[in-house]
């Protein structure tokens, strides 16, 4: 996943508000009460929110499984970044706020990884630190993703979005092709199968409860409002005890 992928992620995602996701972490900061100077970026992907909390003043590490994404990261800013997954990352110390981002946590598939992500942020944590992360709902995954397809052209790159929603499994696979401009008349052809898991947000709080975390908030997109009740994408604050 994320291989060629990665030299056009950020030409397909310029509409993502890396720095108003980043303001929202820090009202969270804020909100909590917690002033963290080391930083997890957990599935930080090509480095755009690292870089973004970089600038303002954290100290940054960035972790993701994919060395194709991490090379583009590293063209942004000179932030710590690490080849590990989001089930087997080793840091040298502990942190005082891990993230992650943009459904990073849906892309963990099988309960039992959920368990290992969330045994090792505990582990990894500063007593009172926290860790913030958000979902696609099963709503979006299932209504607003599911069984559809989105195209889109622009002078450089034209790609297909084709979704497909599994009930019984709640996993949805996302069939992404992409031609990309090479030359005047050539094109590049890459082609990418991802999924993720729609998880129920009872099964997430049970989850992190039993890795002895505590649930500070389930919040609406970028807000501290309650999830409404078609709500695309959810956050969640959680706490070392």
């Amino acid at each position: 996943m994320y291989e060629e992928f990665a030299s056009i992620y950020d030409r397909l995602t310029v509409d993502v508000d890396y720095a108003g996701l980043a303001d929202y972490y820090e009202a969270v900061f804020r909100r909590f009460d917690v002033k963290p100077e080391l930083v997890l970026d957990l599935g930080c992907g090509t480095g755009s929110l690292t870089a973004e909390l970089q600038k303002r003043g954290y100290d940054m590490i960035g972790a993701d499984n994919s060395a194709e994404m991490l090379m583009e990261a590293q063209k942004k800013t000179n932030a710590l970044f690490l080849l590990q997954s989001m089930t087997e990352f080793e840091l040298y110390g502990t942190v005082g706020a891990i993230i992650s981002s943009l459904d990073s946590v849906n892309y963990l598939t099988k309960t039992e990884d959920v368990e290992k992500m969330l045994a090792l942020v505990k582990n990894y944590l500063d007593p009172g630190g926290l860790f913030i992360f958000d979902i696609n709902t099963r709503y979006k995954l299932k209504h607003v993703l599911g069984e559809n397809t989105y195209v889109v052209n622009d002078e450089n790159v034209f790609y297909s979005w084709e979704s497909e929603y599994h009930e019984d499994t709640k996993l949805c696979d996302f069939y992404l092709t992409f031609f990309v401009r090479t030359g005047k008349n050539s094109f590049r052809r890459i082609d990418e199968l991802q999924t993720e898991r729609a998880y129920a947000l009872k099964e997430l709080l049970f989850l992190i409860k039993k890795a002895g975390l505590s649930v500070e908030g389930v919040f609406g997109n970028r807000s501290f409002c309650r999830p409404k009740e078609k709500e695309e994408r959810v956050f969640f604050v959680v706490r070392k005890k």
